[in-house]
């Protein structure tokens, strides 16, 4: 009975720590995001490189699909302008080294000087680089109205 018991209790003991890991992850996760929110408003090519992986897809919901160049080269010359960005309605799954993240993104833009506004559903994937989370890839879809 007390094997049962040690067993159980260990048992209890790893699950409790692979949550902990997992929440671990989904944090960080979430402040990669947020980070990202942030320099998508304000970009620097250094926020940008510290946050995307070389080998980004970037989709927007026109169907137009970049790369981390041309991603980067958009928002630093002002063609993708965001003036403010919100997001909600955000899930979070990590599975290992990587994560999908899930959003509405709603935000006033300035893309080359026209203002606008956009919402729209956000896909992400995430990788675990060297210790820190990377963007790989993005999708964005329309919304029904």
């Amino acid at each position: 009975m007390k094997n049962k018991t040690f067993a159980g209790i260990v048992f209890l003991l790893l699950l409790s720590g692979m949550a902990m890991a997992q929440s671990k992850d989904e944090t960080a996760v979430a402040a990669a995001v947020e980070s990202l929110r942030k320099a998508m408003i304000d970009p620097t090519k250094a926020n940008l490189d510290q946050l995307t992986a070389p080998a980004l897809s970037y989709g927007h919901s026109s169907g137009k699909v970049q790369g981390k160049a041309a991603f980067e080269e958009a928002l630093l010359n002002g063609s993708s302008d965001f003036v403010s960005i919100d997001l909600t309605d955000q899930t979070i799954s990590v599975t290992g080294n990587t994560a999908i993240v899930r959003h509405t993104l709603s935000a006033q833009t300035n893309d080359g000087g026209k203002p606008g506004a956009v919402k729209i559903g956000i896909l992400l994937v995430w990788v675990k680089q060297q210790g820190s989370w990377k963007l790989l890839a993005r999708q964005a879809v329309k919304l029904p109205q």
